[in-house]
């Protein structure tokens, strides 16, 4: 479980999260939504420990993020960020095994090289492992960053926007492996998400973020309701059924 108690946190005298409490249980896939500037991506980098928690605890299955060393840390959550900036000359192999560093210690062993073989055989990336970075496309590449944090073997995978400049065929493919990795690999998976309808088909449970605060969480049915993406988003959002999840409609012409 992931166990958020009372988080505030401000750049300079702007306040960006204000007293955030959560509990998200383990397994499956939980989204972060909100307009730009909720503080979505600010509560995943405080989660990560990418940037030092100012007030409030964060703790995973107890471990305290902000006591935890990061040597035992990185054993428990695997992150990736929106900026995946890394050396374009690097292979795909070469990445993936860089998730191995927390248990290899950049001396990866039979163990690591059977990791790694793993996590390029499930995300199909076995005839590129020995591509350059800077020879894939967005998807390959986004999908090659993904198989590294599931090379990690961590627990926890913290996602921060990866569905950023994909195409409307790479974003389904990398959600749906996204939810194999918590079906069929037992991972439990946060990820900041900006369109809803992906939320609403993906997740099974959604938090909604709005001026640093939780405006809404709970199952996508509970969430992606008119009322609550009216306060959430601030414009009048029609919802539908398609399938078993709920479909937002975005009224273009209407300003709210």
């Amino acid at each position: 479980m992931i166990e958020i108690d009372r988080v505030s946190h401000g750049f300079g005298r702007s306040p960006v999260l204000r007293d955030v409490s959560l509990r998200i249980p383990k397994g499956g896939i939980t989204a972060l939504i909100g307009p730009n500037g909720a503080g979505k991506s600010t509560l995943l980098s405080l989660m990560a420990r990418l940037i030092p928690l100012q007030a409030g605890r964060i703790a995973f299955d107890g471990l305290d993020v902000s006591r935890t060393p990061s040597n035992e840390l990185a054993l428990k959550l695997a992150v990736l960020r929106q900026d995946t900036a890394i050396a374009t000359r690097l292979t795909v192999r070469d990445l993936v095994t860089f998730g191995r560093y927390p248990r290899s210690g950049g001396r990866p062993g039979p163990e690591d090289h059977a990791a790694v073989g793993r996590a390029l055989a499930e995300f199909d990336l076995g005839s590129l492992a020995g591509r350059f970075l800077d020879e894939l496309s967005g998807g390959q590449r986004q999908r090659a960053f993904v198989a590294m944090t599931f090379a990690q073997a961590a627990d926890y995978l913290l996602l921060d926007e990866p569905l950023n400049s994909l195409d409307l065929t790479y974003a389904r493919a990398l959600m749906h492996r996204l939810r194999s990795l918590a079906d069929d690999h037992g991972r439990t998976v946060v990820v900041v998400l900006h369109d809803i309808n992906y939320a609403a088909a993906w997740a099974d449970r959604i938090v909604a973020l709005r001026e640093g605060a939780v405006v809404a969480e709970g199952t996508p049915a509970e969430v992606i309701r008119p009322d609550h993406l009216r306060s959430i988003y601030g414009v009048r959002i029609s919802v539908i059924r398609h399938g078993d999840a709920p479909l937002a409609l975005h009224h273009l012409a209407d300003p709210g």
